[in-house]
């Protein structure tokens, strides 16, 4: 047997995250409550130039109070999550890729409704136009040896899920 909702509580409704308080019965038959966020589905883009180079972005987060090396990407919008990738790297980096190719799917938050990352690999790049949003005013674009940046995983430099899960995938794409 496994979880019954009975009901849902919205407990607070934002402009990116739904907070929901459900009313459930568990798998062992006991009643409670179980607490969960709504997000918008996210995506993450590897972008790697012809010098086996990736772009890397950094931007200061509030929860993290620090700087967070990552790769570009963020909330779909509602887009087709290709679609939303090509606009993120563009927003984030300024570049425009020829080619974006999915690598995989990741559910970096299991206790949240909709929160699927979906990582893509983007190449044949141009130069586009930079247009952040006010959250992203310090960002600022690094590019790493593709190597460098797994490396970085490996050490806990970089830590963000999807940036994780996509840098990883990227290592194995045959003839990159």
């Amino acid at each position: 047997m496994g979880w019954t909702q009975m009901a849902t509580e919205v407990v607070h409704c934002g402009p990116f995250i739904t907070l929901n308080r459900d009313s459930v019965i568990r798998p062992d038959g006991s009643s409670g409550t179980y607490e969960h966020i709504t997000i918008d589905n996210a995506v993450r883009v590897v972008a790697l130039d012809d010098n086996d180079q990736v772009a890397l972005v950094e931007d200061h987060f509030y929860l993290q109070q620090r700087r967070v090396l990552h790769l570009p990407g963020g909330g779909s919008g509602g887009q087709e999550p290709k679609e939303a990738a090509l606009r993120e790297l563009e927003e984030e980096t300024g570049l425009v890729a020829g080619s974006m190719r999915p690598l995989g799917v990741i559910d970096p938050l299991p206790a949240a409704t909709a929160a699927t990352t979906h990582l893509f690999f983007a190449t044949d790049l141009r130069a586009g136009t930079v247009h952040r949003d006010d959250t992203e005013i310090g960002m600022t674009v690094r590019w790493w040896k593709l190597s460098e940046a797994i490396e970085a995983v490996r050490a806990g430099r970089i830590t963000e899920a999807g940036s994780v899960a996509a840098l990883l995938l990227a290592a194995s794409v045959p003839g990159r």
